[in-house]
């Protein structure tokens, strides 16, 4: 009788039930007999021997629900060595306390949903012995070794909505709108959205942006007797100047800030440039929220089928990516630790700028 657990780990995202599905129950249907342990709040329940065991029905009627039934936490992979119990400073690390009860619960092996820390401890465990096999999620599609994550589709439909509705407000009273979107490291959820939401402006972390520049691409529309512009940026876009410091500077530069974030901080430098009004909208959370669109259903329906797959072949360390319209193993060695980030010379990238969207980029 085969024992296989299962986790999300990291920030939720639509889809995370419909992947878990997809991989339960093409592991029913192909071993009635298989025991299904759900770890609570990812990584912490593997830590803290934290499960459940799953039946069938737990599985029925989720592929529409967003979040996630098992539950997900952050649990950094440079804490893997720190004790498990975070009041005490010595005993046994994070990681020392996930293969313990890997071994006392003798599992045949682990499914785990996750982004790129989390693709990193399971690499870990993989390192260690632990049998795994991992699907990708992340709204911010920065995954190395998938053209698409579990949930990014559903989170440039949301943020699309956002613009296209600020459209009308901005129009409506000539301004210029500043449209804050999740992404850290990476550009994709903004530049997507961006471009389906008909941006003007478009900033992403991979292309610093030059104030100057975007105030010429305002004065611009201004000049072509255009009422209103809208710029969407990412949270973790940075300008030329805070490009070339040091992490150490950086954070310390942007401690130092009046406003809460880089929309509201862009906002304030460009009133000072430009003479229309200036909004800001930060839909947050809700980028990740409700229910997953048609096409991340049947994507995690896809990947964890194939997750299921491995399983049953006994072929461990591995993620389930898609590539050209299939779904391909790709070694966790491969891709742990790796960022998948926009390039320059990317094709929606150029067809944006022969829009003439301006990305505030020197180079462009």
């Amino acid at each position: 009788m085969r024992k296989i657990g299962l986790l999300t780990s990291g920030g939720d995202c639509q889809g995370l039930n419909a992947a878990l599905r997809g991989v339960a129950k093409a592991l029913y249907v192909a071993e009635p007999d298989i025991v299904l342990y759900g770890f609570a709040d990812g990584y912490r329940g593997l830590i803290q021997n934290e499960y459940r065991i799953m039946s069938p029905a737990d599985f029925s009627g989720i592929l529409t629900i967003g979040g996630t039934i098992l539950g997900t936490s952050r649990q950094p992979f440079k804490q893997m060595l720190m004790p498990a119990d975070a009041g005490l400073a010595e005993g046994p690390s994070r990681l020392a306390s996930m293969l313990g009860t890997y071994q006392k619960l003798k599992l045949d092996g682990l499914v785990i949903l996750g982004g790129n820390g989390t693709h990193k401890t399971a690499q870990l465990l993989a390192e260690k012995g632990i049998r795994v096999v991992t699907l990708p999620k992340t709204i911010d599609n920065d995954l190395y070794g998938t053209e698409v994550s579990i949930g990014f589709q559903s989170a440039v439909d949301i943020a699309t909505a956002v613009i296209d509705s600020i459209h009308t407000t901005a129009t409506s009273h000539g301004r210029v709108f500043i449209i804050e979107l999740m992404g850290h490291k990476a550009g994709w959820l903004s530049l997507h959205a961006g471009v389906a939401g008909g941006a003007d402006v478009i900033l992403i972390p991979e292309l610093p942006y030059d104030l100057q520049r975007i105030r010429l691409a305002l004065e611009k529309r201004q000049q072509q007797q255009k009422r209103f512009s809208i710029i969407v940026i990412a949270e973790g876009a940075l300008s030329v100047e805070e490009a070339a410091m040091s992490r150490k500077d950086l954070l310390q530069h942007r401690g130092s800030w009046r406003y809460p974030s880089v929309a509201y901080q862009l906002a304030h430098d460009l009133t000072e440039l430009v003479g229309q009004e200036i909004r800001v909208t930060v839909p947050g959370h809700y980028q990740r929220g409700g229910q997953p669109c048609p096409f991340d259903r049947v994507l995690a329906t896809a990947l964890g089928s194939a997750a299921a797959e491995l399983v049953l072949n006994d072929k461990y360390g591995y993620m389930v990516g898609w590539q050209k319209h299939q779904v391909v193993p790709v070694q966790l060695s491969e891709i742990a630790g790796k960022l998948k980030t926009v390039p320059s010379d990317a094709l929606l990238v150029r067809y944006a700028l022969e829009l003439g969207v301006s990305f505030g980029h020197k180079m462009l």
